[in-house]
């Protein structure tokens, strides 16, 4: 999986265990959005401030789960919908 963050958005505090949890390769923007599908993260301030990148959904499914058990939540998980790019957004709530 890739992930970047997004210039001139802040990373929330809860960032580095993201990083410590995730097997995560560090890319360009464009690169991470190439993905089949992509997770955004939310701020403190509700901007999406990183995304992450899957190329199969069995990775998009174990980052999801680690998301979760970071305490996370997703908006879109009764939805099937994508919002903003995102096939999961996931922010502390």
């Amino acid at each position: 999986m890739k992930t970047t963050l997004l210039e001139g958005k802040k990373p929330p505090k809860f960032d580095k265990h993201i990083i410590g949890n995730l097997l995560l390769d560090v890319a360009t923007p464009d690169e991470v959005r190439q993905e089949k599908l992509l997770i955004g993260v939310r701020n403190d301030d509700g901007e999406i401030y990183r995304l992450i990148g899957a190329t199969k959904h069995n990775s998009f499914m174990n980052a999801i789960e680690e998301l979760f058990d970071l305490g996370l939540t997703d908006e879109l998980q009764d939805s099937d919908e994508i919002r903003e790019g995102c096939d999961a957004i996931f922010s502390e709530q």
